[in-house]
């Protein structure tokens, strides 16, 4: 190509230095405007006719791969290929060409490649697979790897030195390596015993008040673990924490189709009696207890009778309790919530007494896990128990309060 720009520039009546210079400018414009083409065919019509296509097919693959831009990135070779193809013409900086047009195959080919990773991470996400095995971190390994084999390509070449050199240098750098690479180290370690035991996947609920986290995972990379908690906000945890730390997941109670419902009411002692015949009754016309009372006094009644105690005293024999009574109605009502689920753990039970009274405990499963329904499930359970408590002559205990002392000093004060 020189020598017919040359013989082409000396019809003009140019020779000499000036002819070598004007040939060697022409011949520059003339691969650069060459390069230029080549990249407007490939970017404006070959990529374009690429995405039509890729759009109207019905493949995953290919859109990721668009997405990700894999096809814009190789595009870019075009132009660096016809440089490097021309190196040849100017012979005195030819080496110099190849080297940095080499540099820039080999950098774009890394980039390509990375993207590449990044739309197989994309397509693999879309598998349900995906929440229990994530690939994210693997991948990030990979790519670190291809980085760091990229820099010392790109290193040998500036340098002129061939990549074995650079390669037994690392050996003597191991411990810089570590140490520069700790996190990736422990979070890939990490990473293989979440993946392998199941611990956590993308989707789960997990607290870990440590790090200021409770919501649902949405990442898992090969550093860190990413949990938008429920107001919103993004917890970052690094992945080797939930090894060597302790969380809580969810996952379990999700999958139960239940969500526990765990409270107490506190019962003021002093209410606590038995049933008076007034009392039973009243407490006959209760529809969920009704029978209950019928077959029990019928019991009890039988039981006094057959050993002959004296019922005037009402310590001899057996007899029902308003807090027995009480504790058979949240039986009968909670298992008649159409919201409760009755193949889960369902018990109405006492815990110890205290200076705070008789903890009466309500441990049932709801069947909406749901947060703000489960929320309104309990609300609407308690409301309505501490609505009914003083209909079996029992009292909630709670500390006085201000208003209360006020009232006690002005009926001392009369």
């Amino acid at each position: 190509m020189i020598e017919i720009l040359k013989t082409w520039i000396e019809g003009f009546g140019i020779s000499g230095t000036g002819a070598d210079f004007l040939c060697w400018a022409l011949a520059a414009v003339l691969v650069i405007v060459l390069a230029i083409i080549v990249n407007f065919i490939v970017s404006k019509i070959i990529l374009k006719i690429v995405s039509v296509l890729i759009k109207s097919s019905k493949s995953k693959w290919d859109d990721a791969l668009l997405n990700r831009r894999v096809f814009h990135r190789l595009a870019n070779l075009a132009p660096i290929i016809v440089i490097y193809f021309f190196a040849p013409v100017f012979a005195e900086i030819q080496a110099w060409i190849e080297g940095a047009s080499f540099c820039a195959i080999v950098i774009i080919g890394t980039l390509v490649i990375d993207a590449f990773l990044s739309s197989v991470e994309d397509v693999y996400r879309s598998y349900e697979i995906s929440k229990e095995r994530p690939i994210k971190g693997y991948l990030q390994v990979v790519k670190i790897i291809i980085y760091v084999f990229t820099s010392i390509l790109v290193l040998s070449i500036v340098l002129g030195q061939s990549p074995i050199v650079f390669l037994s240098g690392l050996g003597a750098m191991t411990a810089v390596i570590l140490l520069i690479f700790k996190d990736s180290i422990l979070g890939l370690v990490a990473g293989i015993q979440l993946s392998a035991n199941k611990m956590i996947r993308r989707g789960d609920w997990i607290s870990m008040p440590k790090y200021g986290a409770d919501g649902d995972v949405i990442d898992v990379t090969l550093n860190t673990v990413k949990v938008q908690n429920w107001d919103k906000t993004v917890s970052t945890i690094p992945t080797y924490a939930l090894i060597s730390d302790s969380f809580k997941n969810w996952r379990g109670m999700e999958e139960s189709g239940g969500r526990r419902i765990k409270r107490s009411v506190h019962i003021d002692m002093q209410s606590i009696k038995f049933c008076t015949e007034e009392m039973l009754n009243k407490f006959r016309k209760i529809q969920y207890i009704s029978e209950y009372i019928d077959k029990k006094s019928e019991e009890i009644e039988k039981y006094n009778s057959e050993y002959n105690f004296d019922r005037s005293i009402k310590v001899n024999g057996r007899a029902l309790t308003n807090i027995g009574t009480f504790r058979s109605y949240l039986n009968s009502y909670l298992r008649n919530h159409p919201m409760i689920k009755q193949d889960m753990t369902f018990l109405i039970r006492h815990l110890d007494p205290s200076e705070h009274g008789l903890p009466v405990q309500i441990y049932v499963f709801s069947a909406d896990q749901a947060w703000a329904n489960y929320e309104a499930i309990q609300a609407d359970i308690f409301d309505h128990v501490l609505a009914v408590i003083p209909e079996f002559d029992l009292k909630v205990f709670q500390n006085p309060s201000g208003h209360d002392f006020r009232s006690l000093s002005g009926k001392i004060a009369n």
